[in-house]
């Protein structure tokens, strides 16, 4: 699963520089396991740990100020100033959209300062991509826009192709420093994933048409969900996200877990994410139909309508 993937990173990274520490980010979402756990952001998730979890320290993602703050002032003037107390990070990490954070999208700008305050400061660049690469943005990996080349990326998810389990860690080649059987464990390489993930790279990335239609009808939910914050002024909503990776933020959990039972009940399976659970977050299939897409926007909008009214 895609914790692996980022355990393998995290592991690696800190073999190549020798260092300990890693950058992490608010809101961020890694995994499960000790590992990536630590550099996670969910308090409730954190908490069920059961031991510090250490040598991970967070700095604010994009936007994270609304805009108060030029990007990466704080973390920049920590890692020049003698002072600041904090340990010369191995790595950072980052999603270039945060999903359980509450499909909060990094601009396009924000990932490539971050890049080059990496390759500024010789840190290495883990882009975690488990669950928005693999083309939910429009482009197979998140960070492409941005025409930036991180140093690992975490893939997993989609990248089995039909559902089987596939996670994977690229590196680039002079960051192989693993010894045989390092990093491994009992359930390493489903045969059936390496069939179906071949496949699906064939079939769907042969040519553009996914990344078209991927980012058409991202720019179809966005517009539906711009219509939904004009209509109803007074709930505050907020339409977020890339591609087929998109939220609408409402002013609290219990809206947007309401809005999820009501779409339930109209036959729509949505799941909320974020700290307080107030993003209604859809992650459709990329391969769904303009027909079923229709059908759920519609759905949609009935369920805002009738807990909003």
């Amino acid at each position: 699963g895609g914790a692996n993937a980022v355990e393998a990173a995290l592991k690696l990274a800190r073999k190549v520089t020798g260092k300990e520490s890693v950058i992490n980010f608010t809101n961020a979402f890694h995994g499960m396991t000790l590992g990536a756990l630590s550099v996670t952001g969910n308090s409730m998730k954190r908490g069920a740990a059961g031991i510090p979890l250490v040598h991970a320290t967070p700095m604010p993602y994009d936007q994270y100020f609304d805009g108060a703050m030029p990007d990466f002032m704080y973390f920049e003037k920590l890692l020049e100033d003698s002072g600041s107390g904090l340990n010369e990070p191995a790595a950072v990490i980052v999603e270039g959209v945060q999903g359980e954070g509450g499909i909060n999208a990094a601009r396009l700008e924000w990932l490539k300062g971050l890049d080059g305050l990496c390759k500024r400061h010789g840190i290495l660049l883990i882009l975690d991509d488990v669950q928005m690469g693999c083309g939910r943005t429009g482009p197979f990996f998140s960070f492409e826009d941005a025409g930036i080349s991180p140093d690992i990326v975490c893939l997993s998810k989609s990248i089995g192709g039909y559902g089987l389990p596939m996670a994977l860690t690229l590196i680039k080649p002079e960051l192989d420093v693993w010894e045989p059987g390092e990093h491994n464990g009992t359930f390493r390489g489903i045969s059936p994933a390496f069939v179906t993930a071949t496949e699906a790279l064939r079939v769907y990335w042969s040519d553009d048409e996914l990344e078209k239609s991927t980012k058409a009808k991202g720019e179809r939910i966005a517009s539906t969900f711009k219509d939904l914050v004009e209509t109803y002024p007074e709930a505050n909503l907020v339409a977020k996200g890339r591609g087929l990776a998109r939220g609408l933020e409402f002013g609290s959990g219990e809206l947007a877990g309401a809005v999820c039972k009501a779409a339930f009940e109209r036959g729509l399976l949505m799941e909320t994410s974020g700290p307080d659970g107030e993003v209604m977050k859809l992650l459709p299939p990329l391969t769904l139909t303009d027909e079923e897409l229709s059908e759920g926007l519609a759905i949609i909008t009935e369920s805002v309508a009738a807990v909003l009214k």
